[in-house]
């Protein structure tokens, strides 16, 4: 842990390792989440998936984590989207069939029921948890914005084939389909002006390729005058999706130009009246 952080707090069910952890670096109203970042697997879920390490961290969003740090709290799964996926509604969280996840072969046997049961109680404990550090931050500063940070991949026809088309895949695109615009919307406008000007040329554009998850539907249902869920999707220009092979000069520049954002964003929250 970083000098002055607390103690992470963990998801550590199944007798595994701590399914998540929940960092506090000091008080503000930006919360950052990386609930795609995860690789591991406890043991009886591991024993049963068909996909293999490098498939499976092709669909996850590796190195996410580290652009949490613009954050003060940071959120970051540590399990693998094929154990649960905590950016899934609790019903589709553990994936079942192809359709579910690209169209792979996804067990090797089918999961028994307890199995699954044991994923989808991973699920409602971490938004227990979410939940709690949401309403501790809306307590502090009234209204709080979620930065919820994920990558995806544009290559999937191949390492040797062309890349999918950028004018339906940009650089960061910002999902905002569950966003109240009447009271949220110049907090994404000054998310998306302060990251364009922080890193001119890049490709930044709202609900092209996503418009966001579960988390952050989740919010805005649970936190609607209160909180704004901003769900930021990199495009796997900073690593190689193939081999997972990073690019070590492209991860911290964006990193920069993300916390470019935070002020801002902010700014704009403050502008806003008390939540309701």
């Amino acid at each position: 842990m970083d000098p002055g952080r607390t103690p992470p707090d963990a998801g550590d069910l199944a007798g595994a390792a701590p399914a998540w952890s929940i960092q506090r670096a000091g008080a503000g109203p930006v919360v950052a989440t990386a609930t795609h970042q995860g690789h591991d697997l406890r043991p009886e879920v591991a024993a049963l998936v068909a996909p293999d390490a490098a498939e499976r961290l092709r669909e996850e969003d590796p190195f996410t984590a580290e652009w949490t740090l613009v954050a003060p709290t940071r959120v970051i799964a540590h399990r693998s989207r094929f154990e649960v996926d905590l950016n899934r509604p609790p019903e589709g969280a553990v994936y079942g069939a192809p359709e579910d996840a690209w169209g792979l072969n996804l067990w090797r046997a089918q999961p028994p029921d307890a199995l699954v049961r044991r994923s989808r109680a991973i699920h409602r404990a971490f938004y227990r948890a979410l939940e709690a550090v949401l309403r501790e931050v809306a307590e502090r500063h009234g209204n709080f914005v979620v930065f919820d940070i994920h990558s995806y991949n544009h290559r999937r026809d191949g390492p040797d084939a062309p890349p999918a088309p950028a004018s339906e895949n940009p650089e960061v695109n910002l999902g905002t389909g569950t966003l109240d615009r009447a009271r949220w919307g110049h907090v994404a406008d000054a998310f998306l002006a302060s990251l364009r000007a922080a890193a001119p040329g890049l490709d930044v554009r709202e609900n092209v390729r996503f418009m966001g998850g579960y988390l952050p539907r989740w919010v805005h249902e649970r936190f609607s005058s209160s909180g704004c869920a901003l769900a930021i999707e990199f495009k796997k220009t900073f690593m190689d999706e193939w081999t997972g092979r990073p690019d070590a000069a492209r991860i911290p520049e964006l990193r920069d130009a993300l916390a470019a954002t935070v002020e801002p964003v902010s700014e704009a929250l403050a502008s806003l009246p008390a939540a309701r």
